[in-house]
């Protein structure tokens, strides 16, 4: 359903939980619906924020559920660690606490030169639920005031500003098989309230994240006119905040964590469309980009 009439669109920024897949189960005809969109030549890039996993292990957990997805080093697949790489390497920190999965954190550490000899210089946080426990969380508020022992017997000043920096704020996802389960944003929300400052948010909805992939995709497309589309289950994570300020065309899908009523929600920017499944827009979608091509 098109809450108002879709313009043309040139190119489709995909969600992956609970839009392609819940777990990993692929959701409603998702894998050919992909297929079709490959086939299409259509330009799509993926976004996920999923931090609980390493890009590798989503890339084969996707390959698993049998979605024709490029591998390697692929300008297909964004997450939202790769933009935690980016950050480390610009500048330059050496030591972050992490409160991320062991794989995660692996990825994250091959970005730069990681150095356990050096106090910390900054708490990285993504969906990390073994570790989201007292001591972990007080660990990361004591260096995110300058009261960890590594800054307190390197002598660092205490007034030195130690960025606290979210993979994303989600507030809950889908948990496959159990329905809704807390997400990493209120772990990050009890860590804002104690330090008294505002976690720099790297994935969706930030709009620097859209725009890095935006910027992948201009390369590909070669069709200058229409507009971006991003497509996911979350009204605010997928298709708030940047993709919004981007006018991007935003679709909702009712799989994953939608439930009956959140594209209506008090406090939230409706989306421009609602779908059953990504399937079912991409069939739409195709549908529309065949039948301009034929009369073009």
């Amino acid at each position: 359903m098109a809450v108002r009439s879709r313009p043309k669109i040139r190119a489709l920024l995909i969600d992956i939980s609970g839009t392609l897949m819940i777990g990993s189960t692929p959701t409603q005809r998702a894998v050919q619906a992909l297929a079709e969109l490959r086939r299409s030549k259509f330009p799509f890039r993926f976004c996920s924020n999923t931090s609980k996993e390493s890009t590798s292990v989503l890339q084969k957990r996707m390959l698993d559920a049998g979605f024709d997805v490029q591998t390697g080093e692929s300008q297909e697949l964004w997450t939202s660690l790769k933009a935690v790489q980016s950050l480390i390497r610009t500048r330059g920190l050496r030591r972050p606490y992490f409160l991320l999965s062991e794989t995660a954190k692996d990825e994250c550490i091959s970005a730069g030169t990681y150095d356990p000899d050096v106090p910390y210089d900054a708490v990285i946080v993504g969906l990390a639920p073994t570790l989201f426990d007292y001591d972990h969380l007080n660990s990361a508020f004591r260096i995110l005031v300058g009261e960890d022992d590594s800054q307190k017997l390197c002598g660092e000043d205490p007034k030195v500003s130690i960025p606290l920096i979210a993979l994303h704020k989600a507030r809950y996802i889908e948990s496959s098989g159990h329905g809704l389960a807390l997400g990493p944003g209120p772990f990050v929300a009890a860590l804002e309230n104690a330090t008294e400052r505002e976690a720099e948010v790297l994935g969706k909805p930030s709009k620097a994240f859209f725009e890095t992939v935006i910027e992948s995709l201009d390369c590909e497309s070669h069709d200058p006119e229409g507009c971006i589309a991003v497509i996911g289950d979350d009204i605010q994570m997928d298709l708030g905040g940047g993709a919004k300020d981007l006018c991007l065309w935003r679709i909702l899908v009712k799989t994953g964590k939608y439930r009956r009523g959140d594209e209506t929600r008090d406090g939230v920017h409706p989306p421009d469309e609602v779908c059953d499944s990504f399937a079912d827009f991409v069939e739409s979608l195709l549908s529309a980009h065949v039948g301009g091509s034929l009369k073009e």
